[in-house]
């Protein structure tokens, strides 16, 4: 059976990688102070529960927690990692040995 990574994981590399593209473009665009005031704090706490959520993870690679550090894509970076695991995990499990 294959496993998605935990949602709070998914939620929380999502919201780290909108909020970075948010702030990316007020930079290159319009650049409203408002905005920036907004989502920096954003981006931060989200990439703080990126690694967090990934540090929780119990029977992962330590690559996952690793990638979890990667500032901006770290998130959807380890998310992709667990779910990857997971499917070789469940392969793995489905060969039937001759």
């Amino acid at each position: 059976m294959h496993h998605r990574s935990p949602r709070h994981l998914r939620i929380a590399a999502h919201a780290e990688v909108i909020s970075l593209i948010v702030m990316l473009a007020n930079v290159f665009t319009v650049h409203l102070k408002p905005i920036s005031s907004l989502m920096g704090p954003t981006h931060g706490c989200a990439y703080l529960w990126v690694v967090i959520a990934a540090y929780r993870l119990k029977e992962v690679p330590a690559a996952v927690k690793v990638l979890a550090l990667v500032p901006g894509a770290g998130g959807l970076l380890a998310r992709r990692q667990v779910d990857s695991g997971d499917a070789a995990r469940a392969q793995a499990e489905e060969v039937i040995p001759s």
